[in-house]
């Protein structure tokens, strides 16, 4: 989909709730077209926060075990992480803007 590293049922623990600092993971499907109009976005948006936020993508066809684990149902979903908690939940398109007010409450 994009340049984003991509996580799996087997590696989230690892990439995202042991991480050292914030992790957004995007849930997505190759067949999601709001999924694919936000991918340049969210790949800008990984860019930009390198290193102070990590961004990864789930594919929710591949990987099933996440996503019912964290209760995701609809995509696209990002679930915004600090310290291995999830501290917020966003499912449904959305701008550029709000997904940058919610990383900024992960600083």
């Amino acid at each position: 989909m994009s340049g984003l590293s991509q996580v799996t049922d087997k590696t989230v623990d690892e990439q995202v709730i042991n991480s050292n600092i914030p992790v957004v993971i995007e849930f997505w499907a190759e067949w999601c077209k709001p999924c694919k109009a936000m991918a340049p976005m969210i790949g800008e948006l990984a860019h930009e926060y390198q290193g102070r936020i990590k961004i990864v993508q789930m594919n929710v066809a591949e990987n099933q075990e996440t996503p019912a684990r964290f209760g995701i149902r609809s995509i696209p979903a990002l679930i915004f992480f600090k310290r291995g908690e999830a501290k917020q939940v966003i499912v449904g398109t959305q701008t550029k803007g709000h997904i940058e007010e919610e990383l900024l409450k992960l600083l």
